[in-house]
């Protein structure tokens, strides 16, 4: 029997505007779970949702991500970057070494409210269900200017994922250069 050794920056990697995912082990290698390093850039929110059947972990490798693992007194619809649980839990931003677990059956999301991007390590299981997820989401990012949401919605069923709150990505605007000046003459 033999294992898996997975160099730095090496395995299959999925790169949409929205995300960089790169498979690190998959059902393929034969796991029961899915495990990616994924990139997520500034503006990127995934969304609250929920998984019926899958659990998931994240970890933080660097940079920092809004995350929030509960189920809040009030859903909102349009975001929950304000939700709170019963017990006076919120949303918590994250840095290099934080890590998440999502049971099945639990409102869960991730954000970068920030200006650089973080890169994160994410597990799934069962697998390959979502590996089979972000492929898809490459061929609908890749379809147009611009993401039909009722494409990534019918998707997003199909892989067991019930969104209460939409997925977004508004990267920040580019910063205005500085004009030059001379000094002295």
């Amino acid at each position: 029997m033999t294992g898996l050794v997975v160099p730095p920056g090496q395995g299959r990697k999925l790169i949409t505007r929205a995300q960089e995912v790169t498979f690190k082990v998959t059902k393929a290698d034969g796991s029961s779970a899915s495990i990616f390093e994924v990139v997520v850039p500034p503006g990127f929110d995934v969304g609250a949702h929920v998984h019926h059947q899958s659990q998931e972990f994240f970890y933080v490798l660097e940079g920092q991500l809004d995350l929030m693992a509960f189920e809040p007194v009030t859903r909102s619809e349009d975001s929950w970057h304000d939700w709170e649980s019963t017990g006076g839990d919120r949303v918590v931003r994250a840095g290099e070494g934080s890590c998440m677990f999502v049971p099945p059956g639990t409102p869960h999301a991730f954000r970068n409210a920030t200006d650089a991007p973080a890169r994160m390590l994410f597990q799934s299981s069962p697998s390959p269900d979502h590996e089979h997820y972000f492929e898809e989401i490459v061929e609908i990012f890749s379809a147009g200017k611009s993401v039909d949401p009722e494409a990534v919605e019918r998707m997003r069923r199909r892989y067991d994922v019930s969104q209460i709150t939409p997925l977004r990505y508004e990267p920040p605007a580019p910063r205005a250069s500085r004009p030059t000046t001379k000094q002295g003459a």
